[in-house]
């Protein structure tokens, strides 16, 4: 078994080598290396203790990032290699950190405290492959296993549970039946981690190919107990028809925690502790999908039987009670796909787009034809807020009315008659529709 190792790697084993300790490429780097993957991290571990590691490169070119746990990460190449030193792990008190670790001379003795076997194996050129828990075979077979007893390596860290489940979205590996049944049997043991590592490993799973058969109820109802089983039994082939990556997630969040409404994502999100960002864009998928019937509306063009006022602007937020999706002025497609990229942009568009194909599959080739046309109406400039009106402000205030809440009342009237169409984005038309407006 011969692997291709990164070239700073490479030169740091050799180094080591050179100096007489053992040294190997270890974990996730061996492990996608043997899928064929490119692996973007490599980290080492060594017979050299943390300050031998430091001596050998140079205070320069080491970060000492944990000398305690044995980690010593070398800048070499514009790259950074986090190198740990050979150890075996104490007691977990708190179920997440070892109280103590414990240098030792084998790395087959490191190997046995990682959590999977796929991520157990080590390798150097002059070796091969160091494997004494089957992972190239497990890899093979696209099996999950932990190593060893699975309910010590769970007990030791609860938030292997959750990395138990991402690694198996993410490579769409089958569970060893030993280790589902451990992980699903000590899952309320995840109430000790904090919510940032939750929703770190939560995101990842999201992003995976096809999470739905990897969302485990056992476990989700530990970490997110607001969503009742019926609730994700209904939102697993939803999540799995959104696209996937982690440019996706607010769809997947929102596909994932849709039926809750709004405010308890909001509140969901937030306790999670995700991003700003994340929580508003989610929020706003929810909301302008929110309602059986509504979804897809604004795409195909449904009646919802009563009219919806005019949006008013009010920056990148806006009233959870407005929504464009119902809206059912004629040529509604068109019409709500301008105001949504006036709202909220492209991007948002085009993801509540494929949140509405996942929710509504019929409607699938109106929904991509909507974020198709959404694209081209980007692209070619057409007229979707008030910065792209053929007045301003300024404008107007020069036409005679004057600065205040009336002005930008009649900017946010023009552009609601330029998008129906009811008169062209030219200067004279629009100042003449602003007089009319004003004395209306």
């Amino acid at each position: 078994m011969k692997l291709t190792l990164d070239p700073g790697a490479a030169a740091l084993l050799d180094a080591l080598h050179a100096a007489g300790y053992a040294a190997y490429a270890v974990g996730g780097c061996v492990r996608d290396s043997l899928l064929g993957r490119t692996a973007h991290d490599w980290d080492l571990c060594t017979s050299a203790l943390p300050q031998q590691v430091m001596e050998l490169f140079g205070t320069e070119q080491c970060i000492p990032t944990g000398l305690q746990h044995g980690t010593v990460t070398i800048k070499y190449g514009g790259q950074l290699y986090e190198t740990t030193t050979f150890r075996t792990e104490g007691s977990y008190t708190d179920g997440r950190h070892p109280d103590e670790v414990q240098f030792v001379p084998d790395v087959r003795e490191d190997l046995a405290r990682r959590d999977f076997t796929i991520n157990a194996m080590a390798y150097n050129a002059a070796e091969g492959l160091v494997d004494p828990f089957g992972g190239q075979a497990d890899l093979q077979n696209g099996l999950l296993r932990a190593v060893g007893e699975p309910q010590q390596r769970f007990t030791e860290d609860a938030l292997r549970i959750l990395r138990l489940y991402r690694f198996a979205a993410r490579f769409g590996f089958a569970l060893d039946a030993a280790t589902a049944r451990a992980a699903r049997q000590l899952a309320p043991h995840l109430d000790c981690i904090s919510a940032e590592r939750i929703q770190e490993e939560l995101a990842k799973l999201l992003a995976a190919p096809q999470p739905g058969a990897y969302l485990e109820p056992a476990v989700l109802a530990v970490v997110l107990p607001e969503l009742t089983p019926e609730k994700l039994t209904a939102a697993k082939p939803v999540v799995d028809v959104c696209p996937a990556g982690e440019e996706n997630l607010p769809v997947r969040w929102a596909a994932l925690l849709g039926a809750l409404g709004e405010t308890d994502t909001r509140r969901v999100l937030k306790r999670l502790r995700c991003s700003n960002a994340c929580i508003e864009e989610t929020a706003v998928l929810v909301r302008e999908t929110a309602g059986e019937g509504v979804c897809g509306s604004f795409l195909l063009g449904h009646e919802s039987g009563h009219s919806i006022a005019r949006p008013t602007a009010c920056g990148s937020r806006v009233p959870p009670q407005r929504t464009v999706l119902g809206e059912t002025l004629a040529h509604a497609g068109e019409v709500a796909i301008r105001r949504l990229l006036g709202r909220y942009g492209l991007c948002t568009v085009e993801r509540l787009c494929a949140l509405c194909a996942a929710l509504r599959p019929q409607a699938a080739p109106a929904c991509a034809l909507a974020a198709q046309r959404a694209r081209q109406l980007e692209a070619d400039g057409v007229c979707c807020r008030v910065s792209q009106l053929a007045v301003n402000g300024r404008d107007l205030m020069a036409a005679g009315i004057p600065a205040g809440p009336a002005l930008r009342r009649v900017l946010e009237a023009l552009l609601d008659g330029v998008i129906r169409a009811e008169y062209p984005n030219e200067k004279p038309a629009l100042l003449a529709a602003a007089q009319k407006i004003i004395a209306s």
